[in-house]
């Protein structure tokens, strides 16, 4: 899978060069994950302006995706969902189980808003 992999300070973006999110995508994006987390990057947005078409069960491979990257205590955010895939996330409520925004300045804000919870939770203890 190919994959333009944009770096800040804070967060990396991996956008996906594919028109089709299913099974494959999403595992080549957890696998593109964990080696930007070997890297030192800890948040991601994964930014999915051209998935025009998606597989009918990629919604449990998301969550899956988000709650394994939850679990090591980083973030994910989802931007540009194409109409039909955001249609069907909420079709099965999916969208609330992911952070999916519309644009990437709202999933910087998540991150960095995350970034601040995970912080003062550890200076609680």
């Amino acid at each position: 899978m190919e994959f333009k992999i944009d770096t800040k300070p804070s967060y990396t973006t991996i956008t996906p060069v594919s028109n089709m999110l299913d099974a494959n995508l999403t595992e080549a994006i957890r696998q593109k994950w964990k080696e930007l987390t070997e890297s030192g990057s800890r948040n991601i947005i994964v930014d999915l302006r051209h998935c025009t078409s998606t597989d009918e069960k990629i919604e449990a491979k998301l969550v899956a995706l988000h709650e394994e990257v939850y679990e090591a205590r980083q973030s994910l955010v989802f931007v540009h969902l194409a109409g039909d895939l955001l249609a069907q996330l909420k079709g099965n409520e999916d969208e609330m189980l992911l952070n999916i925004v519309p644009t990437e300045e709202e999933a910087i804000d998540i991150i960095s808003m995350e970034v601040l919870e995970r912080d003062l939770f550890e200076e609680g203890f």
